[in-house]
């Protein structure tokens, strides 16, 4: 019996990285799947594959969370069944830039905050009235080791993870007294597009924050996503920290002798 039977999860950011692998690892599980992301062509893709590999019924929809008024419009509007949401897998997020705030590039912040905090608040304030009336729900933001160490040059990113760590305990505080779950899966490095990203599509410089170290993969990061919406009714992850083997803190990264891989 596949645990996620019979339920609808809804995963922002789905077209890559975490999102499209905690996509495959919710539909293994058996969930039903409401795919969001701004890549139309990417998310078709998906939601063919996922059809295909486990026979997986999804509905696609193309939308920037950073867009009120279509968050409102579009997940406010969901076709039944699809308009039943039992998990929300917050994960739409990214970095811009690497510097320091007196040097920091103000359009960067805007891309930040409009996404990683104001993004997820949209999104959850849409779909949470459902899951609270239907006394059923389950909703799962997408942190960062950022939430709990501040980084040099990285502070505006490490406050939107912040703010997300706060906004996880202060949403599960809301829903307290109701079946609501509320969790957030906190990851360290990883290897996704994200470092590409961040440095504004210049993957020599993005290669370099992984190198000659091994990183978590996005597979890692969604079989934490998938652990967490498994658990039974009475048992809610509150917080899970994944860091790679590799990494002790934020910045302490252990990285090999090129000419000795296994030292």
């Amino acid at each position: 019996m596949k645990r996620l039977e019979g339920r609808r999860a809804l995963i922002t950011g789905a077209s890559s990285g975490i999102g499209q692998a905690s996509a495959r690892a919710l539909a293994a599980e058996g969930a039903s799947l409401v795919l969001v992301a701004r890549r139309e062509v990417r998310l078709r893709a998906l939601g063919d594959e996922l059809r295909e590999s486990f026979g997986t019924d999804s509905h696609t929809v193309v939308l920037d969370v950073r867009d009120r008024s279509s968050v409102e419009t579009v997940l406010g509007s969901l076709p039944s069944p699809w308009n039943e949401i039992d998990i929300l897998l917050n994960n739409a997020g990214l970095s811009r830039g690497l510097a320091p705030v007196g040097s920091g590039d103000p359009d960067d912040w805007d891309e930040m905050i409009d996404t990683n905090v104001k993004g997820l608040l949209y999104v959850t304030r849409t779909l949470l009235p459902s899951m609270l009336e239907r006394e059923h729900g389950h909703i799962i933001n997408i942190g960062s080791i950022a939430g709990h160490e501040v980084y040099p040059n990285g502070a505006v990113y490490c406050a939107t993870k912040w703010a997300v760590r706060a906004l996880t305990q202060g949403i599960r505080e809301d829903v307290h007294g109701t079946p609501v779950r509320v969790s957030t899966v906190d990851p360290g490095l990883v290897e996704t597009e994200f470092s590409v990203v961040r440095f504004h599509g210049n993957r020599e410089r993005a290669a370099q924050v992984y190198e000659n170290t091994r990183p978590l993969t996005a597979v890692d990061v969604a079989e934490a996503v998938a652990f967490c919406a498994t658990r039974p009714p009475h048992a809610n992850v509150a917080e899970l920290v994944l860091l790679a083997s590799d990494q002790a803190t934020a910045t302490k990264v252990h990285r090999r002798n090129p000419e000795n891989p296994s030292s």
